[in-house]
């Protein structure tokens, strides 16, 4: 090796850049960039809700749908038949003229829920499911209400239930056998009358009708023709008949000829009898004491015309 190629400079390797004077680069904060995730997220969301509103107000997905759906009716998916469940009373014509009153025959495009609100206007129905069994089925399921009372108001007769809900007229040739409610609210109550009875069951098959009284109490009306007069407020009520079904069953007070018992003033019980000629005042039976001591019977007293007697008694 000569002396002049022993004195070059050696050459600085590439690839190894001089880093003196110049700064370090920074890197990114965490919240930094994840503030610039959300903003394009809520940017991109708000484009997608602009897209679905323009393609609603033009009406897209109700096209779309409409022509899907009416392609599955035309491949054999369309109301053809129609199942009818639990509709006794309820004249099933009217509930297929319902069911196939649809905008389109096409299964996909039947109302369930259009159709059930229009069955729910019957007074008979108290709901109904309907649903579909492809390929051509719509099935009805009807719950019918059960008949309660028949209310008499301003001379008309109508089947209600529990609820008040007017079902069906009635026919005064042809009444069911259930108790008649009377007066403009009575419907409204007969729920309030069937708890009142259950406070004296065995009266229950006696009882022919209740009148509501000026929207503040009951006066209940025997098969045997007797008027039971009951004071204001459920409780009391309850009491008084309760009371009174414990005196009938000790004194036989029902079918003795009597014709209004009055229990409206607490701790007074007051009989009035007819005030025909010729009628008499039933007598109440006292506990019975041996037949050897039986006092001879008293005959009864004729009541003169005119007359109205009262026995009032304080319990």
């Amino acid at each position: 090796m000569s002396a002049k190629a022993a004195s070059r400079p050696r050459a600085k390797p590439k690839g190894k850049a001089s880093t003196r004077g110049r700064g370090k680069a920074s890197a990114p904060s965490p919240l930094g960039e994840l503030v610039r995730r959300i903003s394009a997220w809520i940017f991109v969301a708000m484009l997608v809700a602009l897209a679905v509103a323009a393609l609603a107000v033009l009406r897209v997905p109700q096209m779309l749908g409409g022509s899907l759906g009416e392609a599955a009716g035309e491949a054999g998916f369309s109301l053809k038949h129609v199942e009818i469940k639990g509709a006794t009373h309820v004249p099933q014509l009217e509930i297929y003229n319902i069911a196939f009153d649809q905008g389109s025959s096409a299964m996909p495009l039947v109302d369930l829920e259009a159709t059930r609100q229009r069955l729910l206007r019957f007074g008979w129905i108290k709901d109904a499911r309907v649903s579909r069994r492809l390929p051509d089925t719509l099935v009805v399921d009807i719950v019918e209400r059960v008949p309660t009372a028949i209310w008499q108001n301003e001379g008309r007769l109508a089947l209600i239930d529990a609820e008040g809900t007017v079902l069906a007229p009635v026919k005064l040739e042809a009444m069911p056998d259930l108790p008649l409610v009377i007066g403009p609210e009575a419907s409204r109550h007969v729920q309030d009358l069937s708890d009142l009875t259950a406070a004296a069951p065995r009266l229950k098959p006696v009882l022919a009708g209740a009148s509501w009284i000026g929207g503040r109490r009951w006066d209940l009306r025997f098969h045997s023709g007797e008027v039971l007069a009951l004071p204001e407020g459920e409780g009391e009520a309850r009491r008084a008949l309760a009371r009174f079904a414990q005196m009938d069953q000790a004194k036989q007070l029902l079918g003795k000829g009597f014709v209004r018992f009055d229990m409206r003033i607490p701790g007074k019980f007051i009989i009035r009898v007819s005030n025909e000629p010729g009628s008499s005042v039933p007598s109440i039976a006292s506990d019975a004491p041996p037949a050897a001591e039986a006092a001879p019977a008293v005959p009864p007293h004729p009541v003169k015309p005119g007359s109205v007697p009262d026995a009032t008694k304080t319990i």
